[in-house]
């Protein structure tokens, strides 16, 4: 058997897989497992966007490969979206790229820019691919640790000027998975400047830019004075739209950042299937009727979780303000994975731990409120039971 190449064996196994074997080995042993894991919404795709599938497979021009940027209607869509609710103007020509999920633009991005030995800045905890796109370009990796002391942004001015000199990416990821925070106005101008200062690219993970509560307004990136000039932001329909399996997700910012994706993604995928692309058109046109009632659903769900919470006395996690997530510390002294362990096998509660965002996320542990009220509710009385 041919070994594997030195890049594939920097990668730590996929920690999502892991966990979701060890579900499956609880659940064969006849547990009635709750998931509060993985960030996978599980009401359905509206039906709207269902049906905007079925008329664009019909379409004979759908069946042949989507090249290129995307269907320029979509990106139109797109750029209207950002305008109207970011107050982010856009040019749909080139600004802005369909990509088959936020996680492959966000996978490829480091081949266009990267080569070997230039530096890579990563939030941590934060999303595995960050760190993996940045070894598979050749690139070093360099965490920037999420602190609760500093409301998890990174501490810019930790940062030590020979590194920020080698620096040619800074991932962002706000709102933040795993630990729900929000970037402010504020934040964002300091990377801005920093950017311009050193040098380098702001790629940012907006993926879950419109899961606010509460009546508030996430920041996007693009609306902070220069961010274009430095930075591109990568979003997705997944958690938007309840579209996770869709894969559909687009790149936009930069013309020169956004279009150097492109010329690595013409090379690598032939584009998203364009029925998929009709879907995420009507998707957009009908979002003011979409996204509220979904928000309202996790608000709801996120707030039985929390008073729960704090019902068994576990008070040490945030209270989120947005994304799917409760990012709380460990209870007992134990690790991220052995809390995780204990609560699969004394509660049949699925959570993820806290390092599989990271050996920064030690000590933590992550809930998903994607499940419906009632059973988060069952729980926590399984946990309370337990005594955990």
């Amino acid at each position: 058997m041919a070994q594997v190449a030195k890049r594939l064996q920097q990668v730590p196994p996929y920690i999502f897989v892991e966990l979701d074997r060890m579900k499956e080995e609880a659940i064969a042993e006849g547990q009635d497992v709750i998931s509060l894991s993985i960030g996978d919404p599980d009401l359905p795709t509206p039906q709207i966007i269902v049906q905007a599938l079925a008329e664009g497979a019909a379409i004979p021009q759908n069946h042949r490969y989507p090249l290129g940027a995307g269907k320029l209607e979509l990106r139109q869509e797109i750029a209207h979206y950002y305008a109207r609710i970011y107050g982010v103007e856009l040019d749909p020509k080139d600004e802005i790229i369909a990509l088959i999920g936020s996680k492959e633009g966000i996978g490829h991005f480091p081949l266009a820019f990267v080569d070997d030995g230039d530096v890579v800045l990563y939030p941590e905890p934060g999303y595995p691919v960050y760190r993996i796109a940045t070894l598979f370009a050749g690139g070093i990796p360099i965490a920037m640790p999420l602190r609760p002391e500093n409301k998890f942004l990174p501490d810019l001015e930790a940062i030590g000027r020979d590194v920020l000199e080698r620096t040619k990416i800074m991932f962002l990821n706000y709102p933040n998975n795993p630990t729900a925070a929000f970037a402010t106005e504020e934040f964002f101008e300091r990377v801005v400047a920093l950017a311009k200062r050193y040098g380098f690219i702001v790629v940012h993970d907006a993926a879950y830019l419109d899961l606010a509560f509460y009546g508030k307004r996430a920041v996007s990136f693009l609306q902070i004075p220069g961010a274009k000039e430095v930075g591109i932001e990568m979003h997705s329909f997944s958690k938007t739209f309840n579209m996770t399996g869709w894969r559909l997700g687009f790149a936009c910012g930069n013309a020169e950042l956004v279009q150097a994706l492109l010329a690595i993604k013409s090379n690598l995928d032939s584009g998203v299937f364009g029925a998929i692309q009709h879907a995420g058109i009507v998707a957009l046109r009908h979002y003011d009727e979409i996204v509220p009632p979904l928000l309202e659903t996790y608000q709801k769900r996120a707030e039985v979780l929390v008073r729960g919470l704090e019902k068994i006395g576990w008070e040490d996690f945030t209270r989120p303000e947005g994304t799917f997530y409760v990012w709380l510390r460990t209870r007992g002294k134990r690790s991220s994975f052995e809390m995780t362990r204990e609560l699969l096998r004394r509660c049949a509660v699925m959570v993820t731990p806290g390092t599989a965002f990271g050996d920064a996320g030690e000590g933590f542990i992550r809930m998903a409120v994607t499940a419906p009220e009632e059973r988060i509710a069952e729980a926590l009385q399984r946990i309370e039971r337990a005594n955990l």
